[in-house]
């Protein structure tokens, strides 16, 4: 596994300068070396030592950073999965507006060496969480190059643009704020001109199927959907459908711990 080298002054942004954004994405996992070598042989990824400690790594294609993944400590009791980060100035403030929206703040605020961060979950149960703090380095391109991208299916995603938007400041017409767009019956998050995030209705919170309940879904886009799903099996892990999508031919997966993600024949469309 690689070691980390520091980046460059300016390759450095700050969660202060894109509040409210989606900033980052990782997954929890219960053994991080079996989750280094299941995406590694399906997504391609390496892996090279993060600055949060010796559990947790950081997922490199192509010599960019994707993803964060990381071993949590037992006592934290939480379940292996994929969660977005959203950038906030000030972590202790926007905790509190989680908990006056009437949701969840399961985690946290907690202090790690380059910042703060809490696990969060939505009025629905989608779970999320926020950083207040240096991002990774060159996180423009990371944004700019959409080696990942997110999906909230909700059961209303004009409700749900309501309630992020209150706890991150979307359209407050504030520099470096998030621009909200109403397109088809769905909810299109931008941060300066790129495409972040959609926002889709129709989730159902009792559903037994945890593919249709409220929830962040995280896509990784590949060369070719069917050879990459046939590697997740061969990996250990479980394709649950695949379909076609105004993004793509897609399927959506999950990980040998049961974490599930999907994979995507084309990059989010800007």
């Amino acid at each position: 596994m690689d070691k980390e080298t520091t980046p460059a002054a300016s390759d450095t942004t700050s969660s202060h300068d894109v509040y409210g954004a989606p900033c980052w994405i990782t997954l929890l996992a219960r053994d991080l070396s079996q989750a280094q070598a299941f995406y590694g042989a399906v997504l391609g990824w390496r892996f090279r030592r993060a600055k949060l400690g010796d559990q947790f790594s950081t997922a490199m294609l192509d010599d960019m950073p994707v993803a964060g993944l990381g071993s949590p400590e037992p006592a934290l009791r939480a379940p292996s999965g994929w969660t977005p980060y959203f950038a906030v100035a000030d972590a202790d403030e926007t905790a509190a507006r989680i908990l006056e929206r009437c949701a969840t703040v399961a985690v946290g605020p907690l202090t790690f060496p380059v910042g703060r961060g809490a696990l969060a979950a939505d009025r629905d149960g989608a779970v999320f969480g926020i950083w207040e703090g240096q991002l990774v380095s060159d996180w423009l391109s990371w944004r700019k190059n959409a080696p990942a991208w997110l999906r909230l299916r909700t059961r209303d995603a004009f409700d749900a643009a309501i309630f992020y938007g209150q706890v991150f400041d979307w359209a407050c017409e504030r520099p470096g704020c998030c621009e909200v767009e109403y397109e088809k019956e769905e909810v299109v998050l931008r941060q300066e001109g790129h495409i972040v995030a959609r926002l889709s209705s129709g989730a159902v919170e009792t559903a037994p199927d945890p593919m249709i309940r409220p929830r962040w879904h995280v896509h990784f886009p590949v060369a070719d959907v069917t050879a990459t799903s046939e590697a997740v099996r061969r990996n250990g892990g479980m394709v649950l459908g695949q379909r076609d999508t105004p993004e793509g031919r897609a399927a959506t997966v999950c990980d040998p711990d049961g974490a599930l993600f999907t994979i995507t024949s084309r990059a989010f469309p800007d």
